[in-house]
């Protein structure tokens, strides 16, 4: 199983550099966690960077996905990953979802690097400034 950050999702949608890379690390859906924050980012940055078409078509695949919502306890667990690596509140969550199901995660985000259980593929110099 494995968590998709949305930092990944958006290298592998702009086709980046990356892609091919970041294709060969994304599981099959039955496999692959998608968190409801992550949702929410990919529907709040397409839309704004590539259009409404392309936002729907990413939270239609997503949707196929194992979609993991956020409830009480993964967000006292993402409350004391906050605090424990200093994590931003959204990274805070998606880094709690994969603890929580026993994933790892996959992201393009350098701040996650120093954390047990995360799956790096460092971002390009010409797409880092295309986060959400």
């Amino acid at each position: 199983m494995r968590v998709i950050d949305t930092s990944a999702w958006i290298e592998w949608l702009i086709d980046s550099p990356l892609r091919e890379r970041l294709a060969q690390e994304i599981p099959a859906r039955a496999q692959c966690i998608v968190p409801t924050l992550v949702q929410f980012e990919l529907a709040k940055w397409p839309t704004r960077e590539v259009g409404e078409e392309a936002a729907d078509q990413m939270i239609a695949y997503t949707q196929q996905c194992v979609v993991a919502p956020l409830d009480t306890r993964l967000a006292l667990l993402a409350a004391d990953l906050h605090r424990q690596y200093r994590l931003a509140t959204a990274d805070a969550v998606v880094y709690a979802t994969a603890r929580e199901w026993g994933a790892d995660l996959l992201t393009c985000d350098s701040h996650f690097a120093h954390l047990p259980g995360v799956v790096l593929i460092p971002k390009t110099p010409a797409s880092a400034g295309r986060q959400s």
